[in-house]
């Protein structure tokens, strides 16, 4: 059943089953398979793909090529107790993937009133991403990894299987937490971390080499590395000798960027 106020592209498929809800645009090409429910004032963009039995509620604003597996829960209301009906909204980037039983949830007028998801992103079986979160692009997140509320997590960061990080938490570019990791703290960029609660154990080379990182800037996150963990100074003194280097080095000033942001503190 088709509400008559959504607006449906003409080359959009849309099984017999499914049901699509008030104020509701469909693009170019999408697909929406047997006993999908797509609720009111969600918006799904050209050539996405929600195979069966997915849930996709609004407000939700969703990109170009995204494919979403059977039992996925998109945009659904959060599990803050806080939360009172308000129209809050989840954003999706273009082409990611979303595997069974994943689950995102809208945000809450307590922070922005949005969770917000990038692009090109890989989420596995379980993966739960709480209300205002913040997902840069090219991120992936294992079978069961958790995102609790308000967490910001940058760009080709890869969670393990069954990994957990604190509410306000935040996770840098190109990190990488192993599974079954629990983050109480902020991880930086180019950090690998590991064990619960999670330390850090050296940076994520091999990440950096396939994302086309030069040696040379490699050795200069190396150096950055042991700087903020092995030189026994305190941050303030970590965050000036990284800054100095970013100068040389640009790739670094992420790093510094993100130091300056923490609020939490860092794994140590």
């Amino acid at each position: 059943m088709i509400d008559s106020s959504a607006k449906i592209d003409p080359t959009a498929r849309i099984h017999e089953t499914a049901l699509v809800g008030r104020n509701t645009v469909v693009g170019k090409n999408v697909e929406i398979g047997p006993y999908c429910l797509v609720g009111d004032n969600v918006e799904i963009g050209d050539g996405t793909r929600l195979l069966s039995h997915v849930v996709l509620k609004g407000p939700t604003k969703m990109g170009r090529g995204n494919l979403v597996y059977q039992f996925a829960s998109l945009g659904e209301d959060c599990q803050d107790k806080k939360y009172a009906g308000e129209a809050t909204r989840l954003e999706i980037g273009d082409d990611n993937v979303f595997r069974e039983h994943c689950s995102v949830h809208r945000g809450t007028i307590q922070d922005k009133g949005v969770t917000i998801i990038g692009s090109r992103c890989l989420f596995m079986i379980n993966a739960h991403i709480a209300h205002d979160c913040v997902i840069g692009d090219d991120c992936i997140f294992a079978n069961n990894a958790t995102l609790a509320g308000h967490v910001h997590i940058g760009r080709y960061v890869i969670f393990g299987g069954l990994t957990a990080i604190h509410q306000f938490g935040r996770v840098g570019d190109h990190a990488f937490v192993a599974g079954c990791a629990g983050l109480n703290k902020d991880c930086p960029p180019f950090v690998m971390a590991a064990d619960h609660y999670a330390k850090p154990m050296g940076i994520n080379s091999e990440g950096l080499k396939r994302r086309g990182f030069t040696s040379e800037q490699i050795e200069s996150v190396r150096q950055a590395y042991k700087v903020l963990y092995r030189m026994n100074l305190t941050m303030v003194q970590a965050r000036e000798r990284i800054a100095e280097m970013a100068v040389e080095q640009p790739c670094l000033q992420v790093m510094v960027d993100f130091l300056n942001e923490s609020v939490r503190g860092i794994i140590r």
